[in-house]
């Protein structure tokens, strides 16, 4: 047991990995042996995943788990992971999507082998990322990420999938360029590349490294060229063009994974290298950060409330959701080392709603798309228009579920949505306490885009060409999003257990 303890992260890493090449040898005809293969394949991760959660969470003090193995010395680059309460709860909400999602794809009858293949290959990534502390290792991984991503919308998406997996390269791989450039820049001029050390060696580094540039202009492009990487990937206004496109075409599950998990990585990005590494950057720039995240919960409310199509109005609200997250993080860095208690406090709830928000907006969006997903392969189109309502009448097991998750994304008290939303508003109110009140319009149209959406599905009278569609649930399906409801109202009604290890490491990163 004490050794699986100590080489629990890379256990939870790599056994995707190996999941991954257990499927690649089995016969491509022998579909239900592939589906089942990756299935249980992922579910080892994700009991690896949950005990690592439980592990942390009793002694949850600083960074733990971690493992050492030196990959190239004379740069200073290592295989260096470990986790701490940012990185538990990603991990964990890692660990429990995926599986879901693979069980949401046993519909799925094109080329099933490389589809769980590229699926268990993206847990890897996502896991790798959130682990990582090391700065080439942390690329490396994002990278990773990239890829299976891209195919799966490419070659399982849409009529227009080829337009969107495109847009969805170009945009991230933009970021990651200059993403690359600034961790070669950190990593050679101060000699490492883990990200422990460079928490204590970067932000203070003084030496003067080029000719051209003194160092604070250095520091300044490293950190804008970080910042726009993540500002893509969370997405941030005026860079969330690619989402809904990327959305609307990708499969269900990619959809799932997507603005479950996939989101998170910008927004874990900004916590754990942003912040810690350019902190007098990240204060001077986090009203500028905090404006982006009002337009983003506004417009994104907004451009919800505007689409007739049902994944594209879900695709929005993510933007809208993840909104909330860069607010709460700008006011972590703008209050940074302020010795005011008050601000601190606030501050310390802010950030700890955004992360505790980045695990419940991926359990409530990965189930919403998959819901969507439900309908689309009854009904066959998305149009809510098209749809015309009724569904309810033949499916009620359905609408109750439906119901049920769209409370969740609204922010219904009693349900998760409403504590992590509550406390990012409650902590950024006394800091940027007029870009928050003009943050509540978004807040008053969520309820909008909701309703307009239950409306346009489920109610009204009985619609005649949805009988003999067969728009009930099957059982594979239910058990598919239950899990993900169990765990809403768990969080909605005891969020302490998940917000109080979230909440030590955030105390950790304002001081």
């Amino acid at each position: 047991m004490e050794f699986i303890l100590s080489r629990i992260v890379s256990l939870t890493l790599f056994t995707p990995l190996i999941g991954m090449i257990i499927v690649g040898l089995i016969p491509s005809d022998q579909k239900n042996a592939v589906r089942w293969t990756a299935f249980l394949a992922s579910l080892v991760p994700a009991a690896f995943s949950i005990a690592l959660w439980f592990a942390y969470a009793q002694n949850a003090h600083g960074m733990r788990f971690e493992e050492t193995l030196v990959w190239y010395a004379p740069i200073g680059a290592a295989y260096h992971v470990g986790v701490d309460g940012l990185s538990v709860p990603m991990i964990l909400l890692t660990g429990i999507l995926t599986p879901l999602a693979i069980l949401a794809s046993f519909s799925v009858e094109d080329r099933v082998k490389p589809y769980m293949m590229l699926f268990l290959m993206l847990e890897m990534g996502m896991f790798g990322v959130f682990a990582s502390l090391d700065l080439l290792l942390f690329f490396l991984f994002w990278e990773i990420g990239l890829v299976p991503m891209y195919f799966l919308i490419n070659q399982w998406g849409g009529k227009d999938r080829r337009a969107a997996s495109f847009k969805f390269f170009v945009y991230t791989m933009a970021g990651s360029l200059g993403l690359l450039l600034s961790i070669q820049l950190i990593g050679l001029t101060t000699g490492t590349f883990d990200i422990v050390k460079l928490m204590t060696v970067w932000p203070k580094f003084n030496k003067e490294v080029l000719t051209f540039m003194p160092i604070e202009s250095i520091k300044t492009v490293a950190f804008f060229a970080f910042t726009l990487a993540f500002a893509i990937k969370v997405p941030m206004w005026p860079f969330h063009t690619w989402l809904p496109d990327a959305h609307t075409e990708a499969p269900t599950a990619g959809s799932m994974i997507l603005a479950g998990v996939l989101l998170k990585l910008g927004a874990f990005g900004f916590l754990r290298l942003v912040l810690p590494l350019f902190p007098a950057q990240a204060q001077a720039f986090a009203p500028w950060l905090a404006v982006l995240a009002m337009i983003a919960i506004v417009m994104g409310a907004f451009a919800a409330f505007g689409q007739t199509d049902f994944k594209r109005l879900v695709a929005y609200s993510s933007v809208n959701h993840m909104g909330f997250v860069v607010l709460g993080i700008s006011v972590a860095a703008w209050v940074g080392g302020s010795t005011n208690e008050a601000l601190r406090e606030s501050a310390a709830i802010a950030a700890t709603g955004a992360v505790l928000q980045m695990f419940n907006h991926g359990l409530s969006s990965a189930a919403m798309f998959f819901l969507v997903g439900v309908v689309y392969e009854r009904a066959h189109t998305r149009d809510l228009n098209e749809i015309g309502g009724g569904i309810w009448q033949y499916a009620p097991i359905y609408g109750g579920i439906v119901i049920f998750c769209s409370m969740s994304s609204l922010g219904l008290p009693g349900l998760n949505g409403f504590v992590s939303e509550f406390m990012t508003v409650r902590g950024s109110w006394p800091v940027f306490t007029l870009v928050t009140a003009i943050s509540m319009i978004g807040v008053l149209f969520t309820g909008l885009y909701i309703l307009k959406a239950i409306r346009a599905v489920l109610h009204g009278p009985k619609n005649p060409k949805w009988a003999g569609h067969g728009m009930e649930m099957n059982v594979r399906e239910i058990a598919t999003v239950l899990p993900l409801m169990a765990l809403m109202l768990l969080l909605g009604v005891w969020p302490w257990p998940l917000a109080s290890v979230i909440n030590e490491a955030v105390l950790k990163l304002l001081h």
